[in-house]
């Protein structure tokens, strides 16, 4: 009997594998969301703390649509546009939203349990209200946040099927970690490094600390580097860490392994989103980043931002066009 697997030459129509990859993005946002609001709670030195509130409009670069509708950036405000407002796009409102509008689309190629998790999760997003925002409730939202956009991981890794769509839903999730740990990195890193006029290690301690808290780095980053914290190496650990999951390097490097499989499975060709991330995956390395890490991280930064961007865009071009 041929035990050979079988090479597939059926693809996934273009809405199909366009919103599998937003699946995969918008549910890894609500988890990222989820994670910076309540680590910017917690080390925020009180509910007016502006200065640590407004960083949050400034990672998802919502500083002029947050001001259109917000005087100063506080704990309440900062929640209610991102907690509560369905007209911020950047809000969970919206992203759990999107994502059940994508699982829609998906009802024939998701399973049961995936359909039934996302349609209880919007129920509980939709049912936030005002009194949610408030300091003695505020930690526990985050947590149900938390919560269900991880029962969505460990559900979706369970019982959805290895095909194509796995692939393409695969691919969103890293690209969306990628994304979100290089944006995190480019607005709170150069604050964070240090500084001839600091005077107090404990703050700044305090602040790496937070940086990693909300990457979901702090437990690994700490397993590595238990003496203390070190800009470069916070910087090297984020971004070319091999082995901590929300890395950039590591998830870019697992976008390229999805989109080999999806070529050699499926004869899916892809040479502009493989051309792209060769590039990005050669520089990715703890030499280049701890040389930029000591000079100008920022440009280079932005730079994988829009490389990211692009690359979806490629991918999305070539499978769904």
């Amino acid at each position: 009997m041929d035990m050979m697997p079988r090479r597939h030459k059926v693809h996934l129509i273009g809405r199909h594998a366009e919103s599998t990859l937003w699946l995969a993005r918008y549910m890894e946002r609500i988890e990222n969301m989820a994670r910076i609001l309540d680590v910017t709670n917690t080390f925020a030195r009180d509910a007016d703390d502006t200065r640590n509130w407004l960083s949050i409009p400034r990672i998802n670069g919502d500083l002029a649509a947050f001001f259109e509708k917000h005087g100063e950036a506080t704990q309440r405000s900062v929640g209610e546009f991102y907690l509560l407002d369905d007209t911020n796009p950047t809000s969970v409102q919206s992203f759990i939203a999107a994502a059940r509008e994508n699982a829609r689309t998906l009802r024939a190629l998701i399973s049961t349990e995936m359909w039934l998790q996302i349609n209880v999760f919007h129920g509980r997003i939709r049912q936030l209200a005002p009194a949610t925002v408030a300091p003695d409730h505020f930690t526990a939202v985050c947590g149900m946040l938390k919560d269900g956009a991880q029962a969505h991981t460990g559900i979706t890794e369970g019982t959805l099927y290895r095909d194509q769509a796995w692939h393409f839903y695969m691919i969103g999730r890293y690209l969306e970690r990628a994304d979100q740990t290089t944006r995190l990195l480019d607005t709170r890193f150069h604050s964070l490094a240090p500084r001839t006029d600091a005077v107090d290690a404990d703050i700044d301690a305090g602040h790496w600390n937070a940086l990693l808290r909300a990457a979901a780095g702090y437990h690994a980053y700490r397993r590595e580097h238990p003496s203390g914290y070190n800009a470069t190496e916070v910087a090297c650990f984020l971004l070319a860490n091999t082995a901590f999951p929300r890395s950039a390097g590591l998830n870019l490097a697992q976008v390229e392994w999805h989109l080999t499989q999806l070529r050699s499975r499926y004869f899916l060709r892809m040479p502009a989103a493989l051309e792209r991330l060769d590039q990005l995956n050669g520089m990715m390395t703890y030499q280049n980043i701890a040389e930029l890490a000591g000079r100008n991280l920022s440009p280079f930064l932005d730079y994988v931002q829009r490389e990211i961007g692009a690359l979806h865009q490629d991918i999305v071009g070539t499978f769904t066009g």
